[in-house]
């Protein structure tokens, strides 16, 4: 019962997302035909919102749910690694028509061919695993 509170804001989160219509698959297509400034509003709104909240977990003390302070670790400088994974992960995106998140929403709103996407995904999170030792990072 104490992660009710996560589950409770997952919901509301799948409902802003349907309404809001980011999970609609027209509205990816648009976005990535660079037909509409809809879907690039919302993500901008999302990216400026994780700016925000990095910004000001740096200066006030943040912390978890388990009660420990947010930490940020550095990452290695490096290109090649986030033009490959991005590219994989656009791709996707494009051809599935949805990211990760949106993919349980679907699911949740009738769309059970999403079944078969979620499967892919954890496929191709398990043979990442599997390769990840050969992969730049």
């Amino acid at each position: 019962m104490k992660f009710i509170k996560f589950l409770l804001v997952g919901i509301f989160f799948g409902i802003v997302l349907v309404k809001s219509e980011a999970v609609s698959w027209y509205r990816i297509y648009e976005m990535f035909r660079f037909q509409s400034f809809h879907m690039y509003g919302i993500i901008g709104t999302a990216v400026a919102c994780g700016v925000l909240f990095y910004l000001v977990s740096k200066k006030a003390t943040v912390k978890s749910s388990t009660k420990q302070n947010i930490f940020f670790p550095l990452k290695e400088n490096g290109f090649s690694r986030y033009l490959i994974g991005g590219t994989i992960f656009g791709l996707g995106w494009a051809l599935m028509g949805a990211c990760p998140g949106p993919m349980y929403i679907l699911l949740g709103t009738g769309v059970y061919a999403m079944f078969i996407v979620i499967a892919a995904a954890i496929v191709g999170t398990f043979i990442y695993g599997l390769i990840r030792h050969k992969l730049p990072h």
